[in-house]
């Protein structure tokens, strides 16, 4: 692992996955890319976990893939472990927020857009340079950044490969909220807190139906959820009663 690694802590009904490369600049290594699928294994089963946050330790999100192991990256082109740990991000089923501050780029960039949000710092700064080092972006990481910004902001980050401010970022859609530095880490409570309460059936179901994920039998399932899980009922109860509903559901052990 060397110098850097993966922490959780779990915060209520909120799960932090910090990235820490300090000599870095928080950079992915191999072990750290190894690290985070069954490291999202385990936080998806746990009934407890309603929101996954990903950040950077200090004031950094993740300056990318570590360049002295670009080989190993290089080798295994779309079937490497950062294109791995990317994918089981963006299938990861309850939603994910990417929390940015300062440098998000290359693998960092691919991270935060493998998750459902990003609230970034007003000093963030984004990039996805492979340009600038001759590589080729992963298929399904560029796939995933056009259907995001749309393909000619795509075209345009992975041709020049400049960084991008906050403000710009949000305006091209790349992130979905700008904060001010001193209000972030509040905000980041604030928003995972809200999302925390909300019915976890109505949001999973959401979140698989927007990415494209449920055909026509599972949508038949999430409808059955319903009916069978309470939820709509607490929902409405709650709603007539004046007072926060009391969500329940969670994510079946097969589901």
């Amino acid at each position: 692992m060397g110098d850097g690694g993966l922490t959780v802590r779990v915060t209520g009904a909120v799960a932090t996955v910090e990235i820490s490369n300090p000599r870095r600049r928080n950079a992915m290594t191999p072990d750290m890319w190894r690290q985070l699928p069954p490291l999202l294994d385990r936080l998806e089963v746990d009934p407890a976990v309603r929101v996954l946050v990903l950040t950077g330790a200090g004031e950094t999100f993740c300056a990318g893939a570590d360049l002295g192991d670009l080989d190993e990256l290089l080798a295994a082109g779309d079937q490497s472990v950062a294109v791995a740990a990317e994918e089981r991000l963006a299938a990861f089923a309850k939603p994910t927020v990417a929390a940015v501050r300062g440098a998000c780029v290359g693998g960092g960039c691919q991270l935060a857009v493998a998750c459902d949000l990003r609230i970034a710092a007003a000093d963030a700064r984004f990039g996805v340079p492979p340009a600038k080092l001759g590589v080729v972006y992963p298929t399904p990481t560029t796939r995933r950044l056009a259907a995001l910004v749309g393909p000619a902001t795509a075209k345009y980050l992975i041709f020049t490969g400049e960084l991008v401010d906050a403000d710009r970022a949000a305006r091209v859609g790349l992130v979905d909220e700008v904060v001010p530095v001193d209000r972030f880490t509040g905000r980041i409570a604030e928003l995972t807190g809200t999302v925390a309460v909300r019915s976890q059936l109505s949001v999973v179901a959401a979140k698989e139906i927007v990415d494209g994920r449920a055909d026509a039998g599972r949508a038949a399932w999430w409808h059955r959820q319903v009916r069978a899980s309470g939820e709509a009922r607490e929902g409405v109860a709650a709603f007539h009663e004046r007072r926060p509903a009391r969500f329940t559901w969670t994510i079946p052990p097969t589901g």
